[in-house]
């Protein structure tokens, strides 16, 4: 059987402001969400740094506005009826071929959540803007500002269960150990050493969990490393790419660079546990914590 093709998850900043500069006859449509999303305790309002400056063309993807509303947790993933209104509002329809970014100071923070999410409901038209709104103002291209009034499109969503994990699939994980578990948090927040950026979460792991922080994924500049470059974190860690793989963190976001980092050498059916961290410890026994301070652990 020949590979699957994957579809490019990376798009230069050159490329996008060369498509929306002169778009190319047919090639479909291109839409362009920022993504930006920021924990309260950073006080940062991301749509109205949306309003202020964005990429031309852009929409706002908000990622709250988008998830479960019934759920206990953050931006749980919503039912694919609200995905496909929501996405349709912001101007994406079937055959559209989607351009996540925001504009967080690492380069790409909360869009490789966005991104995934496009896949899990069976969209494979889907890249991210790699490097972020803070390369694209490196490089000095044009920049937008107000509200988007994007034309509204038909989507339409099926989700793939296949890359999401729950709290009962890495329950019986942690015993059976059927897929590795790798954790995108910072190596302080992982060893429970530093706190947690959510009141009432104290920081740990799960049992039989790897640390990789996101951030691990990516240059100094903000840009995604090499493939190679990638492959070596992952080897470095001892995960092996050829298994099954999930990914976690603090309420799924982050975890997508995961996803992103195997997707880019090859591996495009990385799963997430969506509830993550969060749930993980506002559900756990004692037994259930891994960390170096007494505390949930114990």
């Amino acid at each position: 059987m020949a590979p699957q093709q994957l579809f490019r998850a990376l798009v230069s900043a050159q490329w996008v402001s060369e498509a929306l500069r002169a778009p190319r006859a047919g090639q479909p449509a291109l839409q362009l969400l920022d993504a930006s999303w920021y924990l309260p305790k950073l006080g940062r309002d991301a749509r109205r740094e949306f309003e202020e400056r964005h990429v031309p063309g852009a929409a706002f993807f908000d990622l709250d506005a988008c998830s479960d509303p019934d759920s206990p947790y953050d931006h749980m993933m919503p039912r694919a009826e609200h995905f496909a209104t929501y996405v349709g509002s912001l101007g994406v329809g079937t055959d559209t071929h989607v351009v996540v970014y925001d504009a967080s100071d690492q380069g790409l923070y909360a869009a490789p959540r966005v991104w995934w999410m496009f896949r899990v409901f069976g969209h494979r038209a889907v890249s991210l803007l790699d490097g972020g709104l803070r390369h694209w103002l490196r490089l000095g291209l044009p920049l937008a500002s107000g509200p988007s009034r994007p034309t509204p499109a038909q989507f339409r969503a099926t989700l793939d269960p296949a890359f999401i994990k729950t709290h009962q699939d890495i329950k019986e994980n942690v015993a059976a150990r059927r897929f590795q578990l790798v954790d995108a948090r910072a190596a302080g927040r992982f060893r429970g050493v530093d706190p947690e950026p959510r009141d009432g979460v104290e920081p740990g792991h799960i049992p039989g969990t790897v640390n990789m922080p996101f951030t691990d994924f990516m240059t100094e500049e903000g840009l995604e490393k090499s493939p190679e470059d990638i492959r070596r974190l992952f080897q470095d860690k001892k995960v092996d790419l050829t298994q099954p793989l999930v990914a976690t963190c603090g309420s799924g976001v982050t975890a997508c660079h995961v996803a992103l980092g195997a997707y880019l050498c090859g591996k495009p059916d990385v799963a997430v546990y969506d509830g993550s961290w969060v749930e993980w410890y506002l559900r756990a026994q004692p037994g259930d914590i891994v960390s170096e301070n007494p505390g949930k652990s114990q």
